[in-house]
């Protein structure tokens, strides 16, 4: 009977079942994914040799400054996550612990999920190129856009896939580059109307962005808060909601005109 042993031995023997508990906990594979900052590319210029944006039946201008779109890198659909890498990653900047369902679809297999990724990026081009057609009131059928970037998946590169191809044809509208000769960052998705969504990991995002010399980072408004909570310093953010609000901005700031650009 446990009343007729010590109080220690009774502690012991009490603790075993919470003991084997939490060595279970630690190795057993947990729903959740580990993030950390990605690589970013510049959809001005070229990846793998072979420029990102290409342009027909219009004439393109030639850019300085650069449009970094930036990415997050997760652990895989199948990698298991333990207590470990959790408790590991909970205490650093530069990870984030993820629900597993909120980065992969559930009830997929890793070539269904880069099926579904890669077709999300489709989607994201065609309306990347309709929605800065449109804000340039160009015509779809005479004017092509062709985006190429292997290897990268999902929609949240759209505001920068739309950016680049207003600096492509338009500039600033008065023969300046729209990045101003800077280096800008940013993330978000977009609809043909131009409107911008929101998107995740916007904290590592942003950290890509500094890394890789950005000085300016545009936003979708709705995730100010998570994009200020690890901003590294030196990088200025600016919220958008819509295509026009990030050109608009992007001009104010290369005329000097800060005080016409929203801060978060």
């Amino acid at each position: 009977m446990l009343s007729s042993l010590s109080r220690s031995r009774a502690l012991a023997l009490c603790a075993l079942p919470v003991a084997a508990l939490f060595a279970v906990v630690g190795v057993a594979p947990l729903p959740y994914a580990i993030a950390q900052p990605g690589t970013t590319a510049d959809v001005l210029g070229k990846v793998s040799g072979r420029e990102v944006i290409t342009v027909t039946g219009a004439p393109v201008r030639a850019t300085e400054g650069q449009l970094r779109m930036t990415t997050i890198v997760a652990t895989g659909p199948s990698t298991d996550v333990d207590l470990a890498d959790v408790a590991d990653a909970w205490f650093r900047t530069d990870r984030a612990v993820l629900p597993h369902d909120s980065v992969y679809p559930s009830g997929k297999s890793d070539a269904e999920i880069e099926k579904h990724n890669l077709g999300q990026m489709k989607e994201s081009q065609d309306a990347a190129s309709l929605a800065a057609l449109g804000y340039l009131k160009k015509d779809p059928e005479k004017v092509k856009v062709t985006l190429h970037l292997a290897d990268v998946g999902g929609p949240s590169a759209g505001l920068l896939f739309s950016l680049g191809i207003v600096d492509k044809l338009d500039g600033d509208g008065d023969g300046g580059d729209l990045t101003g000769g800077r280096i800008v960052a940013g993330t978000g998705t977009i609809d043909p109307d131009g409107s911008v969504g929101a998107v995740g990991g916007v904290s590592l995002k942003t950290q890509a962005a500094a890394r890789d010399g950005a000085s300016v980072f545009l936003v979708p408004k709705a995730e100010c808060s998570e994009a200020e909570s690890e901003l590294p310093k030196g990088l200025r953010l600016v919220p958008v909601t819509a295509l026009s609000d990030a050109v608009a901005s992007l001009r104010a700031l290369g005329q000097g005109q800060e005080s016409q650009v929203p801060t978060c």
